[in-house]
């Protein structure tokens, strides 16, 4: 009986790591009639500064991770085509900043203008702040395989705030992601729980065994404790605001120095401004199209 039942765990498992990615739920998002067209019309029509989102298609989409249903968004050119691929990872924790189309707008629309697919996740609804649910990440290198605009060979990814955690992690466990973008992410675990105190019950409240084995799980979040094991054929590019509250911009300038010790590929960019870059939004977007444009779809072009 026990064999019967090793061997039915075994298959389960293979089913279920098979079914990673798999969308279960394509819904097209008409902006008319989203909570956000009041602040991006006029006489319901698109602000001068938003007509190009009439050039890009919408979608929510619910994939599995894990046998979990995970939540998602994806932007795309309505152009038929096939175009290189962005991974959003947001910010926040939880329900707190959760994925939205106004999230996806503001961050990564004008991304997808210029001839990018941008996939991002909500994560799981047990958030372990960078433990399992990172797989919510990494399987959406399987979630594109099935999606008929998105080239599967050219995958980049763009984190803000704890998104910018995620990308160091992908980057460090996965060999897909071909340049990366983090945006006032935290490199030290230990500097941020120091500089943000309320951020320690967070992670009590996600991480599994916290209080156990801090110090071992604050390690596994810092990127600063090794840099040497990300994907040294991938590039990052580290943007950070001078004005963060939140994540210290000499966290950014930290680990920029270890990646240059290791002749890692990266280039640090830091702004006059705040955690969300509320008052260099333009430079933002122009910042992250030329990364991307260099750095993914020069090779998209190129192939």
């Amino acid at each position: 009986m026990r064999i019967l039942l090793l061997i039915f765990l075994f298959f389960a498992s293979i089913q279920g790591s098979a079914q990673n990615g798999k969308i279960l739920n394509k819904i097209h998002i008409d902006l008319e009639k989203s909570t956000f067209w009041d602040q991006i019309s006029i006489n319901n029509e698109p602000k001068p500064e938003y007509e190009y989102l009439e050039n890009l298609n919408f979608f929510f989409i619910t994939y599995l991770s894990d046998s979990k249903k995970v939540k998602g968004y994806i932007v795309e050119p309505k152009k038929k085509g096939k175009y290189p691929v962005v991974i959003f990872n947001r910010g926040g924790n939880r329900n707190f900043a959760a994925l939205n189309l106004a999230t996806m707008i503001v961050y990564t629309s004008k991304l997808a203008n210029e001839g990018y697919f941008i996939i991002g996740s909500n994560y799981r609804e047990k958030d372990e702040l960078g433990g399992s649910d990172l797989n919510d990440v990494l399987n959406l290198t399987e979630t594109i395989k099935d999606l008929d605009k998105a080239d599967n060979n050219l995958i980049g990814m763009f984190g803000w705030s704890r998104g910018g955690l995620m990308t160091y992690l992908a980057l460090k466990n996965s060999n897909k992601i071909k340049t990366a973008i983090v945006g006032n992410g935290p490199a030290d675990f230990f500097k941020t729980v120091e500089h943000l105190p309320g951020l320690e019950n967070v992670l009590e409240e996600c991480v599994p065994n916290y209080c156990e084995n801090r110090n071992q799980e604050l390690k596994k979040r810092s990127v600063v404790y090794w840099p040497e094991k990300l994907d040294k054929n991938s590039s990052l590019l580290i943007l950070a605001g001078t004005k963060d509250k939140r994540v210290d911009f000499k966290q950014a300038e930290e680990i920029g120095e270890k990646l240059k010790a290791i002749n890692y590929d990266y280039e640090l960019q830091i702004f006059d401004t705040d955690h969300f870059f509320s008052n260099k939004k333009e430079e933002l977007n122009n910042a992250v199209i030329l990364w991307f444009n260099r750095e993914l779809k020069t090779t998209h072009n190129n192939g």
